[in-house]
């Protein structure tokens, strides 16, 4: 996948979490903590997990958490790997910075922390995006602004929300990539996504080879075992150039004195997703 992290840090976009002096850091019970209810990061790997698990039986917790009162104890706003983690080595009190935050701050602050370890799957990733704009009513223009990504990549992974789910937890299991769930959104027969991602996953076919499968079937064209005349590598290297870039199926066609280049969408909010493309 493309580089992820950001460019601005949690502190640079949110100065109310920095860690004012070494006064602030408590020791609570860690009986008291309870998970971020709104954590985008579904999987804890178990390796993960022992390996920082021996590292804190061996140094300790370096970095404290950071956690907001609740009700009842304390809520992770930062850090529910380092709390799994301590759970596992046995601990009876973790050390935090308790902070006021309100519930979209929680939500912007769990996303930032994964999206610059990139500890995120895709679909993590674009579920989180797509709570993000619900809960707090903004635009993918707004979200970009705010956490400092390009509106075109929050565009494109979003759009993989759409797919079916099967072909969701493929993505999310790592048995498809990114690049093929962008590919097969732009299949037109959608009846036909499901059975095509199931080829892609037990063939192994990779991305390139799907995005020229899908135009053989999105222009009605059965594969033949007879010979065809091809595209110059060129020509195909840019094709999938602007099919990465606009997230959607992109034909280049050149003639004796002029060519053109057809980029598909599917309803208005695609078409101006690929305008603003055009235009950043």
């Amino acid at each position: 996948m493309a580089a992820r992290g950001l460019g601005k840090g949690i502190n640079a976009l949110f100065p109310e979490v920095e860690e004012t002096d070494s006064e602030a850091i408590q020791e609570i019970s860690i009986k008291e903590c309870r998970p971020n209810p709104y954590q985008p990061r579904k999987t804890f790997h178990a390796d993960s997990i022992d390996e920082l698990k021996d590292s804190i039986l061996e140094y300790g917790i370096i970095q404290p958490l950071i956690v907001r009162k609740s009700i009842k104890g304390y809520e992770i706003v930062v850090g529910e790997r380092r709390f799994r983690a301590a759970k596992e080595a046995g601990l009876e009190t973790i050390p935090v910075v308790v902070k006021e935050l309100t519930d979209e701050k929680m939500m912007e602050l769990a996303l930032l922390e994964n999206l610059q370890r990139e500890d995120l799957t895709p679909i993590e990733e674009a579920h989180a995006y797509s709570n993000l704009m619900n809960e707090l009513g903004i635009t993918q223009e707004v979200l970009s602004q705010r956490l400092g990504k390009s509106r075109s990549h929050i565009a494109n992974i979003v759009r993989l929300l759409a797919l079916p789910e099967q072909v969701v937890a493929y993505i999310n299991n790592g048995e498809l990539s990114m690049g093929h769930g962008r590919a097969l959104i732009g299949l037109k027969d959608k009846k036909k996504v499901l059975p095509l991602a199931k080829k892609i996953r037990d063939e192994k076919l990779n991305v390139r080879q799907v995005e020229q499968l899908i135009i053989k079937l999105n222009e009605g064209v059965k594969e033949k075992k007879k010979k065809t005349l091809k595209k110059d590598i060129f020509i195909q290297e840019q094709e999938s150039l602007l099919r990465e870039r606009f997230g959607t199926s992109v034909s280049i066609q050149r003639g004796k004195r002029k060519g053109k280049i057809e980029i598909t969408f599917y309803n208005n909010d695609d078409l101006q997703r690929i305008i603003d493309t055009l235009n950043d």
